[in-house]
């Protein structure tokens, strides 16, 4: 619909300057061509044709900046629209490495076991490329920022000391999207 709308637009623009180009001609025969005349020029008519030179100006300039938001409208559509594709792409080979540990016959544990350390490599990989950085908390102070506290609970570790932790929490270009799931110290009992 709003191409629809867009196409009308450019017709509209088009159409006025059209009819405002002939109009020029139309005005440019009126004014005699007299030797005399040509020196002396009508300030009216000089005043004319400043004015539909500007309004001619005036409508294209319109019109390139009409272009100019569609296309960038354009360009907001498909930039958030593939915004992940380098991501998904890297992805695919993790993908195909969990497939692959998948596909390993019964009994050989150790191919698994190596395909899984391949792939958890592979994810490595993916993940510093695209600077989405683990959370590793064990250890740290309770910062909740970074840490969502599951519990408290009485240990040797100083209290608000991160003793355990249940997932791991992530930062995406240093801006945190996933929280690291922690039990924490109460101090000791």
């Amino acid at each position: 619909m709003s191409d629809n709308k867009d196409k009308a637009t450019d017709v509209e623009i088009e159409q006025e300057l059209q009819n405002h180009h002939e109009a020029e001609v139309v005005n440019d025969e009126s004014i005699p061509v007299d030797a005399e005349e040509q020196v002396e020029q009508d300030p009216l008519a000089v005043a004319q044709a400043e004015v539909a030179e500007l309004q001619d100006k005036l409508l294209r300039q319109h019109a390139e900046m009409e272009n100019l938001r569609k296309r960038t409208q354009r360009e907001v559509v498909d930039a958030r629209k593939y915004a992940v594709e380098k991501f998904a792409v890297a992805l695919l080979d993790v993908v195909d490495n969990l497939e692959r540990a998948v596909e390993t016959e019964e009994g050989n544990e150790d191919a698994v076991r190596e395909g899984v350390t391949l792939t958890l490599n592979s994810w490595h990989k993916v993940a510093e490329k695209f600077e989405l950085e683990r959370i590793d908390a064990v250890g740290q102070v309770f910062d909740p920022h970074f840490h969502e506290a599951l519990s408290k609970m009485p240990s040797d570790e100083p209290a608000d000391t991160v003793i355990a932790q249940h997932v791991a929490g992530y930062t995406l270009n240093g801006r945190l999207i996933r929280a690291a799931k922690v039990l924490v110290s109460s101090g000791s009992a």
